[in-house]
């Protein structure tokens, strides 16, 4: 098994870091270079941004994010939202980015996926897939941020995407999104055993016994976690930023929110190894 990579996600509208459940209800938490720097800081392999409203404006407004934190931290950055053409795609890569995520334009134009994977190369290109399951026990895929259902059914699409040329599938499940409830382990099974390619598991994470099930059971390749990173790291950073949207005085106080258990990447990469599962030391 190669190593197993721990990847912060950072979920961003307009020039805030956001946190929400089921990718809705969003709550302020902050700058999101500030928690980008403390991950960078403290062990993360790569770093995820998603403009989670990108896509109802058809644009990606994170460049200025993006090329400010090229410049100051040196592991692999993924971009996602709002990204429809190989001109948006290349504006992302020139302010810094290392890969891109490709959901929404994906799926209503797959055709993308390929010319985007034959021109910058099928390791910058990330497929994500947001999951939700339906009543009979499939699982269809959503756009939008979750929001709306494209009738296509998961497992199909990702093979379809390793076809068409992608170099990573980052399935999230939207049911757990924000949950804390653990990852839908079936869902990211059913994924990983039928492509040859990374999966990211992304949805659910709430304790690192979650986590190290989706590698042993889900047989995941990286994980992208926001929620226990988030709330494990807030009072740290909030501590040194200047930042006062949203309700900072319960932020900075280090409360927990629900069932949420926060542990910093230390603390998950430590718990990995323990549990015989390989990923890059800190």
């Amino acid at each position: 098994m190669n190593n197993v990579r721990v990847i912060p996600r950072l979920d961003i509208k307009g020039p805030n870091l956001v946190k929400g459940i089921h990718l809705e209800g969003l709550r302020v938490l902050g700058k999101p270079e500030d928690f980008a720097r403390y991950y960078y800081e403290y062990g993360a392999d790569e770093l995820f941004f998603q403009d989670v409203v990108a896509s109802l404006y058809e644009r990606n407004s994170l460049h200025d994010i993006i090329s400010r934190t090229a410049r100051n931290m040196f592991i692999p950055l993924t971009v996602g939202g709002g990204l429809r053409t190989i001109d948006d795609i290349k504006q992302v890569l020139r302010a810094g980015a290392d890969k891109v995520s490709l959901n929404t334009a994906a799926i209503r134009n797959p055709q993308l996926v390929r010319d985007a994977a034959q021109k910058f190369g099928s390791s910058t290109i990330v497929v994500a897939i947001e999951a939700i399951k339906q009543p009979d026990g499939r699982y269809l895929a959503f756009v939008d941020n979750g929001r709306e259902e494209t009738g296509v059914e998961v497992v199909t699409w990702a093979k379809k995407a390793e076809e068409l040329g992608a170099g990573e599938i980052l399935i999230t499940s939207v049911d757990r999104e924000g949950t804390a409830e653990g990852f839908d382990l079936n869902l990211i099974k059913k994924v990983a055993d039928v492509v040859h390619i990374p999966v990211i598991a992304h949805g659910g994470a709430g304790s690192l016994q979650n986590i190290a099930e989706a590698i042993t059971i889900g047989n995941a390749s990286a994980l992208a976690i926001a929620s226990i990173f988030h709330y494990a790291s807030m009072g740290k950073v909030l501590a040194d930023s200047d930042h006062e949207e949203g309700n900072t005085t319960f932020l900075r106080s280090g409360k927990r929110f629900g069932i949420i258990n926060p542990s910093d990447i230390t603390q998950v990469k430590e718990y990995l190894k323990i549990s015989h599962i390989p990923c890059r030391p800190i």
